[in-house]
């Protein structure tokens, strides 16, 4: 009974007593496993059933001491321990370092950990082999409730069981065949000794079950569980449990996904056209999210920009998880230990306890970040200046930036010399490729002043805790705009079941930063209207591991200039005066070099399969290329 309830799934019919990690958790005391009647018999006993499936959601960003997230071309990492990375791999086309790799939360050995207390718990976590595991255990459930075996539930009880089974089943399946395209979908638990031949499908035929799903979820789920029977017993501790929200967001994400031109086209051709059915079914859904949040029928609001950061990391607040009013969906967090990779994935190396690896802005990417006039750096009524580069900028570049100039230690005494970040050519913050910026940034965004070996504001004692969130209200408004403008063919038109256009959709995101809105000479022209919608996405979800997908999607991941990776090089044109505003500072030579060109190509859209898997059975074949 225990191996028939408890065992994973990875390429859907591996029985999980054939990996050796879970030994240790399968050999229990038989009076510690629940028979599958008691397992399911209520909504205490089937809640706990469900629970699992919350532990395998990945913590992308504290998933390893140094966690490798961000795969478009928004980082450069330095070299020496840094060549480890699956971000390094990643640029040079080797996709198939993902697998058994420690920084890398796609695959683990064993990726469900699941043992009460288990200290590493969240190294352990991988979205191939959990993702699967989830898959299942959804499936088990929802033949149970066909079974009738919740007997003693309200009906209520009986919709959230269900919601959730349906929300958790499509969303594990979203993140999958958002990396490897097109699967078997499952819609049913396999036997351990079943024949299983199902066909890999297409993307839009997973994004149609997906969204079945999602739509079922939404329609069982409440908005809050907060105000429900059910939810009131655990009031104020609700907010990681799937909502009508969560449902409908994704659920528009699905259809905007579907939509997209790799979606649509395939990668081997130069089609970028989008499928206009799907986005205006994606922008009706996501209008439905954002009327429902605009008449404060929910708990969701954009956070004021004052306290930005708060999206990001807490300090001294009792470990408060990260995200506010604004975080949608997260995952559980499996550990405090946050402030390592505040202290030493971000900035320099002297004044880190780290191991020599730096995740530092690519200088390309922070060209996105223009001016707060609201227009790109390469319009010439953006009036950007090269003498004077960092003058008048997008507000979010001096919340995600650490660039010449800028104060980096509040009360130096053993580090005096890096109080300042000295960015400019031969600076002590860029001469070292294994040690200092390798693009003249550092990211500024997860880190709070004073977390670093100097000033020690930073570890357990400040309870530092950095942690990013799935899917927050921003990018459904980013969401919004996109699949508006592409469904319904203009910048200026709206859903069918939101009243406000796509544009007002990114100027909200833009006013909530003090930057101005979209420029009439970029709304009148959809093509314009797109650079500036891909362009707030870069800039809004900077750092937070949308790019690599949104590459992708868009098919623009192998095209110039989005596979290379710069750095900025400049002198100082005065003396350096630390009560100067580093903001009005000039420069002279001002200059932007290639560090790294990506070999991608074609087959680069897709991460490819591990071979003992697309060696079982014929209809579970490679992707192209690999």
């Amino acid at each position: 009974m225990k191996n028939k309830i408890i065992y994973i799934l990875l390429m859907c019919f591996i029985v999980c007593s054939t990996l050796t990690s879970c030994t240790d958790y399968l050999d229990r005391d038989s009076d510690s496993v629940l028979s599958e009647e008691d397992a399911f018999k209520n909504f205490n006993n089937f809640q706990g059933f469900i629970e699992v499936m919350y532990n395998v959601i990945p913590d992308v960003a504290k998933h390893n001491w140094v966690s490798s997230f961000n795969w478009g071309e928004d980082e450069v990492i330095t070299t020496g321990n840094g060549e480890n990375l699956m971000g390094y791999a990643i640029d040079g086309g080797n996709y198939r370092s993902y697998i058994n790799k420690g920084d890398c939360f796609l695959d683990r050995p064993w990726a469900v950990d699941q043992r009460p207390g288990s200290g590493g718990a969240r190294f352990d976590k991988a979205l191939w082999g959990g993702g699967w595991y989830a898959i299942r255990q959804a499936n088990l459930g929802l033949e149970a409730l066909e079974k009738g075996m919740l007997k003693d539930a309200t009906l209520e009880e009986q919709n959230f069981i269900k919601g959730q089974l349906y929300f958790f089943r499509a969303w594990f399946y979203f993140q999958l065949t958002s990396y490897w395209g097109g699967l078997p979908y499952l819609e049913s638990a396999l036997a351990p000794d079943a024949q299983f031949n199902l066909p890999r499908e297409t993307y839009q035929e997973n994004a149609e079950k997906m969204a079945a799903d999602f739509q079922r979820a939404a329609d069982l789920l409440p908005i809050d569980w907060d105000n429900t029977a059910t939810g009131s017993r655990t009031k104020g501790n609700n907010a990681l449990r799937p909502n009508k929200i969560w449902a409908l967001s994704y659920l528009g994400k699905t259809l905007l996904y579907a939509g997209s031109p790799l979606m649509e086209n395939g990668a081997e051709n130069n089609n970028r056209s989008y499928n206009s059915e799907y986005c205006k079914r994606a922008a009706d859904v996501l209008g439905q999210v954002l009327n429902m949040v605009e008449s404060n029928q929910t708990q969701y609001a954009l956070v004021d920009f004052d306290k930005y950061s708060t999206l990001f990391y807490t300090k001294e607040q009792n470990w408060l998880m990260p995200g506010g009013t604004e975080a949608i969906m997260r995952s559980p967090t499996y550990g405090a230990d946050s402030y390592w990779r505040q202290m030493n994935s971000y900035q320099l190396q002297a004044i880190c306890e780290g191991d020599g690896i730096i995740l530092c802005p690519a200088a390309n990417y922070v060209n996105y970040f223009g001016m707060q006039n609201g227009l790109p750096l390469d319009d010439p009524a953006s009036h950007f200046s090269r003498s004077q580069p960092w003058k008048d900028r997008d507000p979010r570049f001096y919340n995600n930036f650490i660039y010449d100039g800028v104060k980096m230690i509040k009360s130096p005494s053993s580090f005096k010399e890096y109080e300042y970040a000295n960015l400019y050519e031969g600076g002590n913050c860029c001469d070292d490729p294994r040690k200092t910026s390798r693009t003249g940034y550092f990211n500024y965004k997860f880190i709070p002043l004073g977390a670093n070996k100097d000033d020690a504001d930073y570890g357990y004692g400040k309870a530092t805790h950095f942690h990013l969130s799935w899917l927050r209200l921003a990018e459904v408004y980013l969401l919004y705009a996109e699949a508006v403008a592409q469904g319904y063919g203009s910048a200026n038109s709206n859903s069918a079941t939101f009243p406000k256009s796509a544009v007002y959709a990114v100027n909200v995101i833009r006013e909530r930063a003090g930057v101005d809105p979209v420029a009439d000479s970029y709304t009148n022209d959809l093509e314009k209207f797109m650079s500036e919608v891909r362009r707030e996405r870069a800039v809004e979800l900077a750092f937070e591991g949308h790019r690599f997908h949104d590459l992708r999607r868009w098919k623009l991941l192998t095209e110039y200039p989005y596979n290379i990776k710069t750095m900025q090089k400049f002198d100082r044109a005065e003396a350096f005066d630390p009560e100067a505003d580093p903001k009005e500072r000039k420069v002279v030579n001002f200059r932007e070099e290639i560090v790294t060109q990506r070999k991608l190509s074609s087959k680069h859209y897709w991460l490819p399969f591990k071979t003992e898997d697309v060696t079982i059975y014929p209809e579970f074949y490679q992707n192209p290329g690999w």
